[in-house]
């Protein structure tokens, strides 16, 4: 099995990405959404989360995202040790996910793909950049906010240039849907053709 890694910087359309190659027919595990899941759905899990951030980091058994991202936001060391305890468990998820498809590969769409070290598992990366002005303005829009606080955001993100570097593939989203299909549609080809010649 094939596993592929689709990352890239806030607002560069990743998710977009991995929706076109849902359309394609590859499977795609998203990291993001499944870890809040598996925050709200492992008793084992939420009892260290509890631990860690005290009994209010839950609502019955929802996680408080509020208060959570208002502690770990503020403290390094905190974020860091709330990582440790979810990011196993998403890997294990992950892997337990990928061993039920019956496909030739494939994709875990995560945003903190390398700083999370799930890079590690993958065969393939994939990044999704797009210019600047761009993702400000997808951003600004998507999350209904100011220019600022989403600056502050891709500040705080890796080092593009240094990512750009370990990527197999490099797709940029700067212009149309259709021109970002093409280049969705390429990769996949590539893909495949690699996997009949081994």
């Amino acid at each position: 099995m094939i596993k592929i890694g689709l990352t890239g910087g806030i607002g560069s359309g990743k998710t977009t990405v991995a929706r076109m190659f849902e359309e394609l027919g590859v499977p795609v595990y998203y990291a993001d959404d499944k870890a809040k899941e598996l925050m709200n759905k492992s008793p084992e899990l939420r009892k260290k989360i509890k631990k860690l951030l005290g009994e209010q980091a839950y609502e019955g058994k929802q996680l408080n995202t509020k208060y959570v991202a208002g502690i770990v936001f503020e403290d390094k060391t905190k974020l860091s040790a709330l990582e440790k305890l979810v990011h196993p468990v998403v890997v294990a998820d992950f892997l337990s996910w990928a061993e039920k498809k019956k496909a030739p590969f494939v994709i875990m769409e995560n945003a903190i793909l390398h700083k999370s070290k799930m890079d590690r598992l993958m065969d393939y990366i994939i990044w999704v950049t797009a210019d600047k002005e761009k993702r400000l303005k997808r951003v600004m829009k998507r999350d209904n906010t100011d220019r600022k606080s989403v600056e502050k955001r891709i500040l705080n993100q890796l080092n593009e240039t240094k990512m750009l570097k370990n990527a197999d593939f490099i797709i940029k989203n700067n212009n149309f849907v259709d021109d970002l299909k093409g280049k969705v549609e390429k990769i996949f080809n590539k893909v495949n053709f690699k996997l009949k010649k081994c």
